[in-house]
């Protein structure tokens, strides 16, 4: 069972809360948090193992909050890559999301390499069935999934497809939020 949202998520952070943990994570109070920063933040501040021990899944969450938004006015000179406190809540959203297909990823990879073999994703093909709705021919899903054509399912290529296909673990908590 997938604990993470129980632990956290569940509460649904909010406004004022948001901005008080935003601070938190920002230690020299600049007002912008790099990758470092959040690892640290998700370390010391949430302190949830298995998200911490999920390096893949907080760089894409951190990746895509970043995305999201330009700098504010008159913190153009900061770049692309930080987070501030308006993207904070794109970045909380994301670590719940990312942190849901590592999960299911690491259940696909038996051999923990991080990467998906054909046989491992059509082993799991029952199991993958119960996390999203369509799944076609396996071969063909697995074809364009790859989309760097290297004959393996990376995490980044494994999360586009999920966010397209809706996958949402059949034991998450879901239901409790």
């Amino acid at each position: 069972k997938v604990e993470f949202g129980k632990q956290w998520y569940q509460r649904r952070v909010r406004g004022q809360e948001r901005f008080d943990m935003f601070d938190t994570f920002d230690p020299n109070g600049n007002g912008i948090l790099s990758l470092a920063e959040v690892d640290k933040g998700i370390r010391d501040i949430l302190a949830i193992d298995e998200l911490f021990d999920a390096k893949p899944a907080i760089m894409r969450a951190f990746q895509a909050a970043k995305a999201c938004g330009k700098p504010s006015k008159g913190r153009e000179d900061i770049g692309d890559d930080y987070i501030e406190k308006l993207e904070f809540r794109r970045l909380l959203l994301g670590l719940r999301m990312y942190f849901e297909f590592w999960v299911a990823f690491k259940r696909i990879d038996g051999d923990d390499d991080r990467r998906l073999s054909f046989d491992e994703f059509s082993a799991a093909e029952e199991t993958i069935k119960k996390w999203v709705t369509n799944l076609g021919d396996m071969q063909e899903e697995f074809d364009k999934i790859d989309s760097n054509d290297g004959g393996m399912i990376l995490f980044d290529e494994f999360c586009k497809w999920a966010i397209l296909k809706t996958l949402d673990l059949e034991d998450d908590d879901d239901a409790d939020e």
